[in-house]
C-alpha cells in the first residue's frame, strides 16, 4: 500500500464549544478542541500524534522572539490524519476568534 499522501489545506476551522482541553487552557494554552468542523464536516480528535510550537520575532523592531502559534497533529474520526494550528494572534482583527486552522491532511 503506497504511504498516505499529505495535502495543503490552509482554512480555518471551527471549534466545538466546550470541546477544548481545560487542563491546556488553565496553562494558558490553547485547548485543543475535541471536536471541530471544516467544510460543514464535524471531525472527532481520537488521538494527539504531536505538539509543537513555532516563535518569531517582534513585529515592532525589538530583539524579543514571540510564541506564534501550537501546532497539534492529530488522528480523527472521519478517519484522517491532520495537522492544525492556533494562531496567537487573530490574522483578521475583524474576526478575532478566527484563530484555528487546518494546515494540512492525509486520509490515513
Amino acid at each position: 500500500m503506497p504511504p498516505a499522501r499529505e495535502e495543503f489545506i490552509g482554512e480555518r476551522i471551527e471549534p466545538v464549544p466546550g470541546t477544548g482541553d481545560a487542563a491546556a487552557m488553565a496553562r494558558g494554552e490553547p485547548g485543543l478542541p475535541g471536536r471541530f468542523a471544516w467544510r460543514g464536516v464535524e471531525y472527532r480528535v481520537l488521538g494527539l500524534m504531536k505538539a509543537w510550537k513555532t516563535s518569531g520575532p517582534c513585529r515592532n523592531g525589538s530583539d524579543e522572539l514571540y510564541l506564534r502559534r501550537h501546532w497539534f497533529q492529530v488522528v480523527t474520526e472521519p478517519a484522517a490524519v491532520m495537522t492544525i494550528y492556533f494562531d496567537r494572534q487573530a490574522r483578521d482583527r475583524k474576526k478575532p476568534t478566527a484563530r484555528w486552522w487546518l494546515y494540512s491532511m492525509s486520509n490515513g
